[in-house]
């Protein structure tokens, strides 16, 4: 149990308690300060206050911060391909076929059992010893992917996910020959009424969402984007590219598994009907350090099977 107490400045008055903690402190959350103080792990000269109080000047304010609790999620010795790394954010070239968080069907050889084994000086997120993940890629996808060691990172990458200040760009392979050279898709997002794992743009309720894409190289009937979200929906790519017509190579889940009947050249046909998982890939990230602001940008390269479908297209299409 970490003590910690302070009089409360002149500058810090009339601002709320959580907020000055939190500022304070950078290593801890305003939302987990918040909840401190509503269980009464810190007091306002000895009493206990709400989240919202209002600082004046002299306050004797006193803090028991309770060491980060175990996760219940074991530490897993899984490879991690590691682009970068701080002492309070790991970014990672997530491969395909890993699940990012445990959940039902997936309680380990995830992305954070590994992270639980490979970090070794994380401090806690909301008061418990894990890895802090602000934004996923689905199972299938390979990718970029940047995670927090502290609360700190967590509230600062959060928070920028939030903003839409972090860029994001995709590589995705899809069936069909676009008719521009580029282009934008807005349509909504939301849970499909019927099929509660899948995502529909004629959903009742639905996201506002914008996807921005460009062709990057043409075969016959197969097209690469570069695709920039500019919001992050669950299979954001995957169900504009579906809803425009050209779902993405592999995609079982919304059309582009047996597209590739369609195709005229026989070759492309034999080229693509061994796809085993969406072409889809997280190129691209560019963010700033929550700590230093300093802006960063992070590229994976493309993955084996992913580069040689393409270099397999160029083969039979030139």
């Amino acid at each position: 149990m970490s003590v910690l107490s302070f009089e409360a400045t002149e500058s810090e008055a009339g601002r709320r308690l959580d907020t000055v903690i939190a500022a304070r402190f950078p290593a801890l959350s305003r939302s987990y300060v918040g909840r401190l103080i509503r269980v009464g792990q810190i007091t306002i000269n000895g009493l206990t206050k709400k989240p919202g109080y209002v600082t004046r000047r002299g306050d004797i304010i006193r803090s028991e911060i309770p060491p980060p609790q175990p996760t219940p999620c074991k530490a897993e010795p899984i490879p991690l391909s590691v682009l970068y790394e701080d002492t309070d954010l790991i970014v990672v070239n997530k491969p395909s076929g890993l699940v990012v968080h445990p959940a039902p069907g997936h309680r380990s050889g995830t992305l954070v059992n590994a992270l639980l084994y490979h970090c070794g000086d994380l401090t806690g997120i909301g008061g418990e010893l894990r890895p802090g993940i602000v934004h996923r890629l689905d199972k299938d996808t390979s990718g970029t992917l940047v995670v927090a060691k502290n609360d700190m990172a967590h509230h600062g990458l959060s928070q920028q996910f939030k903003k839409r200040q972090v860029e994001k760009r995709y590589l995705a392979l899809v069936y069909g020959a676009m008719k521009e050279s580029a282009g934008v898709i807005d349509l909504p997002i939301g849970r499909h009424p019927t099929h509660r794992k899948r995502m529909s743009t004629t959903s009742r309720r639905s996201r506002s969402t914008e996807t921005r894409w460009q062709i990057k190289a043409s075969f016959s009937g197969v097209s690469l984007l570069e695709v920039d979200l500019k919001t992050g929906r669950t299979h954001q790519v995957r169900v504009h590219c579906a809803a425009m017509g050209h779902p993405v190579v592999g995609d079982a889940t919304y059309g582009g598994k047996k597209r590739w009947k369609e195709l005229a050249s026989q070759a492309l046909q034999e080229v693509l009907k061994g796809v085993r998982r969406q072409m889809l890939h997280a190129w691209k990230l560019t963010f700033e350090h929550p700590r230093t602001g300093q802006q960063m940008g992070f590229e994976s390269p493309l993955p084996k099977d992913m580069a040689l479908i393409l270099e397999a297209l160029r083969t039979n299409t030139a």
